[in-house]
């Protein structure tokens, strides 16, 4: 099943811009170097490919959401932007390293994109990428699905829109294409979401149009006060909500 996700660009970087705050440890990673030309796998708004163009890198960015890259468009015109499928592309320049934050998780066929990004990749190219990893935001999760299931009678279980993989099943797609991952982390990162008591609605707003697109706002906002019943003495402390998240941290490189 894809994603029908509805992405909301200016919900998106106003109130979820942690998103790429925290990314930019992983351009850190990536370490980009001047004339180095450079892949944004999943780029959303654009800040992060700007964020790696400071270096003198040669960077496009990359997304399925055509509002997203109608945005970063819009933000970043001297920049070059595509609408592409990561889980099928093929482009006729090739690049020194692609690069990904935040996405490879919303992709259900990983083997179809690793696949594309060797692809396009120079001889000697790396691949640097943060994404969700196992038991990522499952707190949230479980929450949504059960309310859904016990008081709605939808089996939320087939709704879910994300491929969360541990770090061995990760490393070792990557090895079968023929990537050498010199670099492989599964680490736990409790993010605080904006504005307090609200925050979890729009995170809630932003990634969960795949369980909760059928209600009227009404409805939702119903549902989600339930879901925030359940998981306030988890995930609410000192008047911020926080997502549980789990995250890989991965480079690997082609021979």
């Amino acid at each position: 099943m894809s994603s029908i996700n509805s992405w909301k660009p200016e919900l998106y970087d106003s109130k979820l811009d942690f998103v790429s705050e925290y990314g930019k440890s992983v351009v850190e990673l990536l370490a980009p170097q001047k004339d180095e030309t450079i892949l944004d796998l999943g780029c959303g708004t654009g800040d992060l490919t700007y964020e790696i163009a400071q270096s003198g890198a040669k960077v496009v960015g990359m997304d399925l959401s055509s509002s997203m890259i109608e945005k970063a468009r819009i933000k970043y015109p001297e920049m070059t932007f595509y609408v592409e499928n990561a889980e099928d592309f093929a482009m006729e320049e090739s690049f020194d390293a692609v690069f990904s934050n935040a996405a490879l998780h919303w992709m259900k066929n990983p083997e179809k994109v690793i696949q594309c990004v060797w692809n396009v990749l120079n001889p000697g190219g790396r691949f640097v990428a943060e994404f969700g990893g196992k038991g990522n935001v499952g707190t949230i999760i479980k929450a949504m699905e059960d309310v859904l299931s016990q008081e709605y009678g939808v089996d939320a279980q087939k709704l879910n829109p994300w491929y969360y993989p541990s770090i061995g099943e990760y490393s070792t797609l990557l090895e079968q294409q023929g990537f050498r991952v010199t670099y492989a982390v599964h680490f736990d990162r409790p993010t605080p979401l904006k504005d307090g008591i609200t925050g979890l609605n729009h995170w809630l707003n932003s990634f969960g149009d795949d369980y909760f697109h059928q209600y009227s706002e009404a409805e939702k906002e119903a549902i989600f006060q339930k879901i925030r019943k359940k998981i306030k003495p988890d995930l609410f402390h000192d008047g911020t909500w926080y997502a549980d998240y789990k995250r890989i941290r991965v480079v690997a490189l082609k021979p």
